[in-house]
């Protein structure tokens, strides 16, 4: 290595701005569009899906609003803006969280073991109905546990342990490569059981090492378990009831489309179609560890060490990470966006093309609904475990990097949080410290939260930054209506 590069200094921080990013270009100039056609027909969105696509216009946008933070040495100032803090598809804030969440799962919750993921992906029959029935998600959940959970304590048994306690953190993941609704679950499991030893105290044994026979044996039972749940449920049935379609017809047909791979909206809208399950079979292998049956599929090949945390923290931010990456999608021109794809498709596909209002429409269908939990804690690991507290590494005091001080100028005494800091979690992931000065090398502080509009406008005009949010366009007349206005104006 050079002395330059040896003594380089390391990147400095950039706000964001998301005001250039392809995605809400895209969502700046179709939004009004999509909204206003669903409201012009006979069904239109939730309010819930609505104001989760409005508030990503204003995630990061200066003008509604910002956090000054202030050197304490030279005053140098900087300004960092309001996030919209939603869970669907928002780059910024799902990246936060996907990045808070594995920092808390590494340092306070995952025990110090060997820990196996099993990702389990569900029949196009059912995906429709998990997107939306929480109730039913946690009956699938509750399925699948119970058959890997006995397998683990069956291998304990035979080590002479008979009273194994698994435990487990679950990741309701709602997307598929290509943005399609595809709901299916990422379950991080220590690998083997927990025991009372000798002293009282729980004590982990690792189970043997997992073979193909395993896995096929466990997504074939759970496969048989999760149909009769679904048909005792009637959920197979060409005239069960569907309450999503009853109540929210147009998100229904929107995701329901997404799942098949389809558009529900506009000039391109698909027809809605019903499957039903195959019959059942024996688990096919796809891969090492990764068996398939009756459309289910399990995929039990990633492991981590107990030693290997920066690994155990990578798996957690890939299991929690936003459908939409930057530099995924591109603006191809006025009428169509491109998604490339995480990895090329054996048919030699790397990209779905997009017309804007299909790709709102298939946001719209990964919204998840109000109080759906995408984060379970079960076995050991839940909250009211009885000695969880001997298991998990426990909660670290966390301090506000950037805290305001008291009346006395001195900082308030640390306090734990919920979350990690911004600060925190910005020098976590790319190695720079934004409480830093960058004149001067001080440390900077939050003086002032600034909400309203007329001091927003007068602080940004004074510091040269947007004072206005970028224009949202309206609402587009429908293309037959166009045509029409202009051929009225050519009569005239």
């Amino acid at each position: 290595m050079s002395a330059a590069h040896a003594h380089a200094k390391p990147a400095a921080y950039r706000r964001r701005t998301p005001e250039e990013e392809p995605l809400y270009q895209v969502l700046a100039e179709h939004l009004e569009t999509f909204l206003e056609r669903t409201r012009s027909s006979d069904r239109q969105l939730p309010a819930y899906v609505e104001q989760e696509l409005r508030a990503y216009l204003d995630c990061g946008i200066l003008a509604h609003g910002f956090l000054r933070v202030r050197c304490e040495d030279c005053d140098q100032d900087r300004v960092v803006a309001f996030s919209c803090q939603r869970r669907s598809f928002c780059p910024s804030c799902m990246g936060r969280r996907m990045v808070d969440t594995a920092a808390r799962l590494t340092d306070e919750i995952l025990p110090a073991v060997a820990v196996r993921q099993w990702v389990l992906s569900m029949p196009f029959e059912i995906r429709y109905r998990l997107a939306w029935d929480g109730g039913l998600v946690s009956a699938v959940l509750a399925v699948f546990l119970r058959v890997v959970y006995g397998w683990y304590r069956r291998q304990a048994k035979k080590q002479g342990h008979g009273d194994g306690r698994c435990g487990s953190v679950t990741f309701v993941q709602r997307f598929g490569s290509a943005l399609n609704c595809n709901p299916h679950f990422h379950v991080l499991m220590p690998d083997g059981v927990y025991v009372t030893g000798t002293d009282g105290a729980p004590t982990f044994v690792r189970a043997p090492a997992l073979t193909d026979e395993d896995v096929q044996q466990i997504v074939e039972t759970t496969a048989k378990r999760v149909v009769r749940l679904v048909q005792r449920r009637g959920l197979l049935e060409e005239d069960s009831v569907d309450p999503l379609w009853e109540s929210e017809p147009l998100l229904a047909a929107m995701t329901a489309a997404s799942v098949q791979g389809q558009v529900a909206t506009g000039d391109r809208a698909g027809q809605r179609v019903r499957r039903r399950l195959s019959d059942p079979q024996e688990g096919v292998r796809s891969g090492p560890l990764c068996f398939a049956s009756r459309g289910l599929s399990l995929h039990a090949a990633t492991g981590v060490e107990a030693t290997d945390r920066a690994q155990l923290e990578r798996l957690c931010r890939y299991v929690m990470r936003p459908p939409l990456a930057a530099g995924r999608l591109q603006i191809l021109d006025d009428e169509q966006v491109a998604f490339s794809l995480k990895s090329v498709w054996s048919d030699g596909t790397y990209q779905i093309v997009l017309a804007p209002e299909e790709l709102l429409e298939k946001l719209a269908a990964l919204v998840p609904p109000p109080r759906l939990n995408l984060v379970r804690y079960h076995g050991v690991l839940a909250a009211n475990a009885a000695d969880r507290s001997q298991i998990v590494p426990g909660p670290k005091e966390q301090v506000e990097a950037l805290a305001a001080p008291t009346s006395d100028g001195e900082r308030p005494t640390a306090q734990r949080r919920h979350r990690l800091a911004w600060a925190v979690l910005l020098a976590r992931v790319f190695q720079f410290d934004v409480t830093e000065c960058p004149t001067c090398g001080g440390r900077m502080k939050i003086v002032a939260a600034v909400t309203d509009p007329r001091s927003i406008g007068r602080y940004l005009k004074g510091v040269g930054l947007p004072s206005r949010a970028p224009p949202i366009a309206p609402a587009r007349p429908p293309p037959q209506h166009e045509f029409d206005l202009q051929l009225a104006a050519s009569r005239t």
